[in-house]
């Protein structure tokens, strides 16, 4: 009998593990597309991240990079 894998998620802009029915709010500028995230979706480590004035990079030391055009906010 296998027990289903689930993948864990992290807020990139709190850290925090999403768990279900657990209000977790984004800030107000993320929301808005103002704010990089700053942690790895995958892992909730903190990245490296790079802002310039037509968008943005952040790197996860495990995951790699996050680009701004990547989530289509440039």
């Amino acid at each position: 009998m296998s027990v289903p894998v689930t993948e864990e998620r992290y807020n990139p802009f709190t850290g925090r593990r999403i768990v279900d029915g657990v209000d977790d709010p984004t800030p107000t500028a993320a929301s808005m597309g103002l704010e990089p995230p700053r942690f790895c979706e995958q892992c909730g480590r903190r990245m490296i991240v790079q802002v310039s004035p037509d968008g943005w990079w952040a790197k996860c030391s495990r995951h790699g990079v996050v680009d701004s055009i990547d989530a289509a906010r440039r």
